[in-house]
């Protein structure tokens, strides 16, 4: 099941939703390092971390994917928001400096291809950031939260799936080390079980954050698709001239 724009957008206005942002931040912040006149885009529903992590950047992209939906950003300015199919990103190749993928490659039909399209868009010392959904971890269990969503992966998985897309992980966090519930006494101590789970049980975390580099001394095996997808307005009826022709066929000629 993919995540719904509004449903993030909701998940992230609640209490629960604040504090988990302020969760992944710190773990996006213990990994992120500086790179002077970057070239930042964001993949899925990173808007939070963009708005933190790319106010030096000397340009910042919001790809949502088609089966999301997207939004507007960022608010009272000229849009930087892009509709798009995450394995045919609409970039040119070694543009961008470092991508970030929150809310995304859990959701891919295929994360390996989509992974082979961000190496392609990536410049060669180009960085990817993923966070996804911990396979052992509570919150990929219940679906009121959208880490409850998607395809949960373990680090030896995401770690597997990167070297097979030509990328070496560097750095690793962990996020999300409190239980996924609305209890105030929860969101009081949050800060407290966040601190404590970084000592005892980062294996339970709720998401898994990975920082890798694009490998450049391995080719990789390029497959020509038979065709492209296109975006097609959800209020456009479909199989009407199909339908019609059907009936042409099956209604008798007049002379």
């Amino acid at each position: 099941m993919n995540s719904d724009i509004v449903d993030l957008r909701s998940f992230y206005g609640t209490p629960l939703g604040h504090v988990a942002e302020q969760s992944i931040g710190m773990a996006l912040a213990s990994i992120w390092a500086s790179i002077p006149s970057e070239r930042l885009v964001g993949l899925g529903y990173a808007l939070p971390w963009l708005d933190r992590f790319g106010a030096d950047a000397e340009r910042v992209f919001a790809f949502m994917p088609a089966t999301q939906g997207a939004v507007s950003w960022p608010p009272a300015r000229p849009s930087a928001t892009a509709l798009v199919f995450d394995e045919e990103l609409p970039l040119p190749d070694a543009s961008i400096d470092r991508m970030l993928l929150v809310h995304s490659l859990e959701h891919a039909e295929n994360p390996r291809e989509t992974l082979k399209e961000i190496w392609r868009v990536l410049a060669p010392a180009g960085r990817v950031v993923i966070v996804v959904p911990n396979r052992r971890g509570v919150w990929a269990r219940f679906e009121h939260t959208p880490f409850g969503t998607g395809r949960p992966f373990s680090r030896g998985q995401l770690n597997e799936l990167l070297r097979d897309a030509n990328f070496t992980p560097a750095s690793w966090s962990e996020a999300l080390l409190f239980p996924p519930t609305h209890s105030s006494l929860v969101m009081r101590f949050h800060n407290v079980l966040e601190r404590v789970g970084r000592r005892c049980w980062p294996i339970f975390s709720g998401v898994i954050v990975v920082e890798a580099q694009k490998r450049l001394y391995q080719g990789l095996p390029v497959a020509q698709r038979a065709s492209r997808r296109v975006f097609v307005p959800v209020l456009t009826p479909q199989g009407v001239r199909g339908h019609a022709r059907a009936a042409d066929k099956a209604s008798p000629s007049r002379s």
